[in-house]
């Protein structure tokens, strides 16, 4: 992929995620409703802020679409995008301070296939910052067939500094 040498600051790149209000639950199709009301990010934000972060293991057929960014973590910004690539789609929570420097970077909520069997997880992302992640698993041909028993619940917490830690010890 040819790259272009615009430089993008760091207000403009936040300027994709519109500010909302919490609580959000991110499922599988919402992404769909980002894609629509929020304008697609130029080739220069790719290259010089997703990217990297992605450690560039991209290609042309990734997709990403700026979700939103959470109100009031005055530190430093918080922001989701969607990514897409052949059967992994998903939901990425970053947190980086006002320089544009990484804290932290983890997978909230998506759905993933290795051919035979599939993995969704939805999730919430509370006012006080605590996001709870419930994920199911079912074999491809029973797709349908995700119960409670095959379900999994994860507490994860966005700290003041900006990291993201686990509550399951």
């Amino acid at each position: 992929m040819a790259k272009t040498n615009q430089q993008v600051s760091i207000e403009e790149f936040l300027s994709f995620f519109p500010t909302i209000e919490l609580p959000v639950t991110l499922t599988d199709d919402l992404h769909i409703v980002f894609s629509k009301r929020n304008e697609p990010f130029p080739q220069a934000v790719l290259e010089q802020y997703l990217w990297p972060l992605e450690g560039n293991d991209v290609d042309e057929m990734t997709e990403f679409v700026p979700c939103f960014q959470l109100p009031n973590t005055y530190n430093f910004h918080a922001f989701v995008y969607w990514k897409a690539e052949l059967l992994n789609y998903q939901y990425v929570l970053v947190t980086i301070n006002e320089q544009g420097t990484l804290i932290d970077k983890k997978v909230i909520a998506g759905t993933s296939s290795d051919g035979d069997s599939l993995t969704t997880a939805i999730t919430t992302i509370e006012e006080d910052f605590e996001i709870l992640v419930l994920s199911g698993h079912a074999e491809q041909e029973k797709r349908a067939d995700f119960t409670g028993n095959k379900s999994k619940a994860t507490r994860l917490e966005l700290l003041p500094e900006g990291q993201i830690i686990s509550l399951d010890a």
